[in-house]
């Protein structure tokens, strides 16, 4: 009885407790806890709910096929398949990324290392339950730009801000499907622009941020605080793969010219000075009046800079009135001008300063004319790297071509054919030139073999 009592009194205890809380809750005197006048809130909800159907879902598929792999072309890897006879099946790679809408017609700007050698490109949208088919419009490899499009209409194409205006300390927002988590948006800001020589790709002009990007986050939006595309997610550096504060976006008026080429041509032809360059060091500096801007170290033959009369030791300080501080930076701006366009440049030589009209190339017709070509299903280009070792790249092999039957793969160096060392590729020409059987001696990870085409 005493316990039935004792827990009776517990249970009356507990309910005015409770009936106390509530009065509390309720009363007038709490309203300073619980406000109900509308009161300001830092928040960009109203900038975001806008662009987050202007950024894309972008999930891919691609067959693997293990014969077309380099190891499976490497006569030592294949012995272990019993020459060839247990060869692995092919295999289905799937990967996700992001992309952005650049068109109320469906266009879509991504990079190329999403939707590169994919079979089947699909796209879904915020809010949209429907998943489209894309097709690959055209791809920039140099810039890791590419366009694809899916059938669809009045979609909410995003706004695009000239990156030129961005500043160090901009607040900015990162949109895109990190993980396959489905859309995201991390916030952050500008920490560096016009980052170049990070070796991610061969046109760097990068805006850094410490918005919050990993991967599955590539070729989603990077947007300012009025919601307006900056730039475009494409890298981090990260030893775990996940994000450490260091991402890197294409700004948009590279996207923006890029974009514009890949959507009419369905490629993107760069002009052509013909001059190799280097940056300006300090103690370098006082021999053009302590100025910085892109030494040039060598004049390519038929060549826009030969017929403007530009000479090794130049220094490049100005394009059409733009201050030239770095090799990277000519690089880039060249690289973004069409082919045929007439500029002005600006030198320096003997601490005199010059001006000249020059009107650029198209490396398209510069590859044309120094490429090799395919040699039994060998394509080789100049090797660009810092090495003691002379020759060719290898630059690609035909799955189905005697070159890869005989264990020829990306990346090999080809130094001597014959009794002719091969230096560049005019030497491949010449060595190249007749059908009959070649000795073709390969540098590949510090050995040195030889097979026969």
């Amino acid at each position: 009885m005493k316990k039935l009592l004792l827990i009776g009194l517990v249970f009356l205890t507990l309910l005015n407790a409770k009936e106390s809380v509530k009065f509390n809750l309720t009363n007038k005197n709490l309203d300073r806890v619980f406000p109900t006048k509308q009161e300001h809130i830092l928040s960009y909800n109203n900038i975001l709910k806008n662009v987050k159907t202007s950024v894309v879902n972008i999930s891919t598929q691609k067959s693997i096929n293990p014969q077309s792999q380099p190891m499976m072309n490497d006569p030592f890897f294949r012995q272990f398949f019993g020459g060839g006879q247990m060869v692995p099946q092919d295999r289905i790679q799937r990967s996700l990324g992001s992309g952005v809408i650049i068109s109320k017609d469906g266009y879509i700007v991504t990079n190329n290392h999403v939707v590169d050698g994919a079979d089947k490109i699909k796209v879904t949208i915020a809010g949209d339950k429907k998943e489209y088919v894309a097709k690959l419009i055209g791809k920039d490899a140099k810039s890791d730009i590419a366009i694809i499009k899916i059938k669809a209409k009045n979609l909410n194409a995003i706004k695009i801000y000239n990156s030129d205006k961005v500043k160090v300390g901009d607040v900015v927002f990162a949109i895109g499907n990190p993980f396959g988590v489905g859309e995201t948006i991390t916030q952050g800001i500008v920490s560096a622009t016009g980052r170049s020589s990070v070796g991610i790709v061969e046109y760097e002009n990068f805006i850094q941020t410490d918005a919050s990007i990993n991967p599955g986050n590539s070729g989603g939006a990077l947007i300012n605080s009025a919601g307006y595309l900056i730039g475009m997610n494409s890298a981090i550096i990260s030893r775990s793969g996940g994000n450490v504060g260091i991402g890197f976006a294409i700004p948009s008026n590279m996207i923006t010219s890029i974009a514009t080429s890949l959507v009419n041509n369905g490629k993107y032809t760069r002009a052509y000075l013909g001059v190799g360059i280097s940056d300006v060091t300090n103690e370098m500096s006082s021999f053009y009046d302590n100025k910085f801007g892109a030494l040039i170290t060598s004049i390519e033959d038929n060549t826009p800079a030969l017929k403007a009369g530009l000479k090794r030791g130049d220094l490049i300080i100005a394009v059409d009135d733009k201050k030239i501080q770095s090799a990277s930076q000519l690089k880039n701006l060249i690289g973004s001008y069409s082919p045929n366009k007439s500029i002005k440049i600006t030198y320096l030589r003997d601490k005199k300063e010059y001006t000249k009209t020059v009107k650029l190339g198209s490396q398209d017709k510069l590859l044309a004319s120094t490429n090799p070509q395919n040699y039994k299903g060998v394509n080789v280009e100049t090797l660009k790297t810092r090495t003691n070792i002379k020759g060719v790249l290898v630059s690609k092999v035909d799955p189905q071509s005697e070159a890869a039957n005989t264990g020829i793969i990306k990346g090999d160096i080809i130094i001597q054919i014959e009794n002719s060392e091969i230096k560049n590729l005019n030497d491949f020409k010449k060595a190249t030139k007749t059908k009959s059987k070649k000795r073709i001696y390969i540098y590949r990870r510090g050995a040195v073999f030889a097979v026969v085409l």
